[in-house]
């Protein structure tokens, strides 16, 4: 089987392609390839009816998760490069999403319309999804307070913060990730707003840890912000990776997602 170590905006992926054999790994057989391959999540690609190709994804713990924006722009690229047309489609459990290429390293991905019903992020009950109920005290004059939910595929919750780089990510995420208010876990965002289009992010991902960058995550912290008018619907993304253009697009409500993708190297498995 073939096997492509690539990354979007920093975002680290082990991409192999079962389209013609059977595929079925353990979960310790999946953090062993993402341990070798240095990758955040691993995507497997699978025949599919409905759509260019089926895309599996684990996070490098070996769980299975719906959604991964970057990953679904990695994937989307290969798929184009092999395809004489310009928009290709990838179906996953979260549902089908279409890609196309912006520039020569520049995917976009629509990931459809985000999810802001409680029951479905999901949350553990219902509450004001601009403020959640979560403090914590991290320093007698630092609070850690009342993020923002959404889904996009997978549950996001946003903190608004003044400095990102005040807060210990690596330590905080963990924690916050196993909220009682989560009960399926999240990812976990800070995100500090620069201007009405620039919002500076980093995320703690669900399984896999701080990453470069989260693609379903930068959508999120897009979609938070412009809800309660921090930002306009369509702003830059700046992730310790790189940059990502989000546009939470008023016309349909959907959320595009545009960034570089790369092929760092490819082999066999």
């Amino acid at each position: 089987m073939n096997i492509w170590k690539m990354n979007g905006t920093g975002n680290t992926f082990a991409i192999i392609d079962t389209r013609n054999e059977e595929f079925a790994p353990t979960k310790t057989e999946i953090r062993k390839i993402a341990s070798d391959m240095e990758a955040d999540q691993v995507l497997a690609l699978k025949p599919d009816h409905e759509a260019d190709t089926f895309m599996v994804i684990w996070n490098a713990d070996g769980s299975q998760v719906q959604a991964c924006g970057n990953g679904t722009r990695a994937v989307g690229h290969l798929l184009l490069l092999e395809s004489f047309f310009s928009e290709v489609t990838i179906r996953t459990v979260a549902g089908t999403l279409l890609i196309s290429r912006a520039t020569d390293s520049n995917i976009t991905v629509d990931m459809g319309e985000p999810v802001m019903e409680w029951d479905k992020i999901p949350l553990s009950h219902g509450m004001n999804l601009d403020r959640l109920e979560i403090e914590i005290e991290i320093e007698d004059d630092l609070i850690l307070a009342a993020p923002s939910a959404v889904s996009m595929g997978n549950p996001h919750a946003v903190f608004f913060v003044e400095n990102v780089d005040e807060f210990d990510v690596m330590a905080l995420g963990p924690i916050l990730e196993h909220h009682p208010v989560f009960p399926e876990r999240a990812n976990i965002g800070f995100a500090q707003i620069i201007d009405r289009n620039s919002i500076r992010l980093r995320v703690w991902e669900r399984g896999a840890g701080l990453t470069k960058a989260c693609g379903t995550g930068a959508c999120a912290a897009l979609v938070c912000a412009s809800r309660v008018d921090k930002t306009a619907r369509q702003a830059r993304l700046i992730l310790d990776g790189g940059e990502l253009q989000i546009n939470w697009r008023s016309s349909d409500n959907h959320v595009l997602m545009t960034g570089p993708v790369e092929i760092e190297y490819q082999t066999t498995l």
